[in-house]
């Protein structure tokens, strides 16, 4: 398989068989690697590669990463996919593809104090590329990548693309803030107005506020969720 390439200040690392790279970025980043770190495996049936980043702003600023890859995500594929080929984001982090879930985007740091600013972030994406079942009417909720017209998408050509359309976000955020990254995820968000369950907390998907945490109504009152509270130990 062809080796990824990748934007400048960006470095690739491979990782086989059960490696996870969201594991291996975590413990790469606690050794004090560079940010821009990408470890990735494209297995024969799923594409899992994960990004360390170093962000100079407090944590709670930090994870607008979580929701900026998923942005650069749907770009990337958008650029590679056909046209008709539709792709959502979930507030928790999961991808759709044509209305069903498809692969999810994780998140770690160094630290959980949303005031202060972590060492490092990790962004993982994971994508699977084919069903695990030739039967998928078993599962009509779940999907992968080339159940769904995409099976011409070369993973190492995706997972570059991520890569470079998630870095072009990163300009976006890093010179004008969080105003066109709101106006980007908004217009691929899933589930808002519609009943959810989060963190023992029940009721309607209202929106997010500035920093992407969920608004979430009950029946009696509007609870705010911090994006925060999907970090991963």
């Amino acid at each position: 398989m062809t080796t990824p390439s990748f934007p400048p200040l960006f470095s690739g690392l491979a990782v086989e068989g059960t490696i996870d790279p969201f594991d291996k970025a975590c413990a790469e980043a606690l050794r004090g690697c560079d940010a821009g770190l990408v470890v990735y495996n494209l297995g024969a049936h799923t594409l899992r590669a994960s990004v360390v980043f170093a962000p100079d702003v407090s944590l709670q600023d930090a994870m607008a990463m979580l929701p900026l890859c998923g942005v650069g995500f749907q770009n990337a594929l958008g650029a590679l996919a056909p046209p008709e080929v539709a792709v959502h984001l979930n507030w928790n982090g999961a991808l759709m593809i044509n209305g069903a879930n498809c692969g999810k985007l994780r998140a770690a740091a160094s630290g959980n104090d949303p005031l202060v600013e972590p060492d490092w972030i990790v962004i993982g994406l994971e994508l699977p590329l084919w069903p695990d079942s030739d039967d998928t009417g078993d599962q009509p909720d779940q999907t992968a990548l080339y159940a769904e017209g995409c099976a011409d998408v070369n993973a190492v050509d995706l997972l570059e693309s991520w890569i470079k359309h998630s870095l072009v976000g990163i300009n976006t955020w890093t010179d004008g803030g969080v105003t066109s990254l709101h106006r980007d995820w908004r217009g691929l968000a899933h589930g808002v107005g519609e009943n959810v369950a989060m963190k023992g907390l029940k009721g309607t998907f209202l929106g997010i506020d500035e920093r992407f945490g969920m608004l979430l109504r009950d029946e009696t009152d509007t609870h705010l969720i911090p994006l925060t509270h999907l970090l991963e130990e």
